[in-house]
């Protein structure tokens, strides 16, 4: 059963409140004052907090904020209690980050209809739902719950594609997010001058597609194309809408879970401004090698074009090939019968990504 605290400092108040709550099967603790409050909210942890403004010895302001700088006490939600006639308690409460107001009176199945609203969203934001089918899956079947809406995508079947295969091109109508389970994807955008500009390399566990879904144009922003056979998940765009506009506690959860690493992107452009060719590619080596796009000698690799590599560092094709000859010859890298590059020395390559030390 869920454990709610009330904090009120007027007694005869304080006792009906809780005998409301465990009426409806709560189980309640109460505090006389706010500092007895934060007491008992580091002790029991509730998983709620009512607590009345004005209190001797630490007012209901002060029991937010304590308890709003302790990570154990954090993000349990928050409800004040205040008279009809202290409007500016919400402003000040609000800013604090108060969750919900009740005002005194109040009727019986108010406070009730405030607590379990609270207690749901508490209960899904603070889920952790894995990148893979079954956790996305979940994800919609929790959401479509607290939203009250039916989502297309629970349940959905994945698709395959092959080699080489465009999953989208840049601007066609973007009408899918994907999600991909197997494989590996690599994005690019066209230039004037009709070459490729990788925009990203991708594998299990992330999403493609959501700065297009996002963006006002309505078309994809760069192609899709697999590099090896993968397995995707397609989201309708209407879902990610509903998802992303329709509630901001929603929205936060499923921008946090589609959201690739957008720190290491932005290291990967400190690189190519900053760092070495040989660093740079030591470090794109072994990121490919983690995404399992590139094996060691003893597995079979994915077949990586130059021109990609050198899109990925940000050099020419000409200087790519004579850094990657570089690292063959003294035994980073090799090559199978079909050209496809294997890692010999992943230790080596870890000090020239990290140090910039060839020797």
């Amino acid at each position: 059963m869920k454990k709610i605290l009330v904090i009120e400092d007027h007694k005869e108040f304080r006792e009906n409140t809780m005998e409301i709550l465990e009426m409806a099967n709560y189980v309640v603790l109460g505090a006389a004052n706010g500092r007895f409050g934060i007491q008992m909210a580091l002790e029991h942890l509730p998983d709620l907090i009512i607590s009345d403004i004005m209190m001797p010895e630490a007012n209901g302001y002060t029991v937010l904020e304590v308890l709003g700088k302790d990570p154990s006490t954090s993000k349990i939600p928050f409800i004040f209690l205040t008279a009809k006639d202290r409007k500016e308690d919400m402003r000040m409460g609000m800013n604090l980050g108060a969750d919900d107001y009740i005002y005194k009176p109040y009727e019986t199945q108010e406070l009730l209809d405030a607590i379990a609203m609270r207690l749901k969203k508490s209960s899904f934001i603070h889920q952790h739902f894995s990148k893979t089918p079954v956790g996305i899956n979940h994800f919609f079947k929790e959401a479509s719950e607290y939203l009250g809406k039916e989502l297309t995508s629970q349940d959905r079947e994945s698709q395959s594609f092959r080699d080489r295969e465009v999953i989208y091109r840049e601007g066609n109508a973007a009408h899918f997010l994907y999600f991909i389970e197997e494989g590996n994807i690599k994005t690019f955008r066209g230039t004037e001058e009709g070459k490729e500009m990788i925009t990203g390399l991708y594998g299990p566990g992330d999403f493609v597609g959501q700065l297009s879904l996002l963006g006002s144009g309505g078309t994809y922003l760069e192609t899709a194309i697999v590099m090896e056979h993968a397995t995707v998940l397609g989201i309708p765009k209407e879902d990610f809408i509903h998802l992303v506009y329709q509630d901001k506690e929603v929205a936060n959860k499923f921008l946090e879970i589609i959201s690739n690493n957008m720190a290491h992107l932005q290291e990967r452009l400190l690189d190519i401004a900053y760092s070495s060719v040989d660093r740079r590619a030591a470090k794109a080596l072994l990121e490919l090698h983690e995404k399992g796009i590139l094996k060691d000698g003893h597995h079979k690799g994915v077949d990586m074009l130059r021109e990609d590599f050198a899109s990925m560092i940000g050099v020419a094709k000409e200087t790519a090939i004579r850094t990657l000859t570089k690292f063959r010859e003294i035994g980073l890298v090799g090559t199978d019968k079909r050209r496809k590059l294997t890692l010999l020395d992943k230790d080596r390559l870890k000090r020239i990504a990290d140090f910039d030390d060839m020797a």
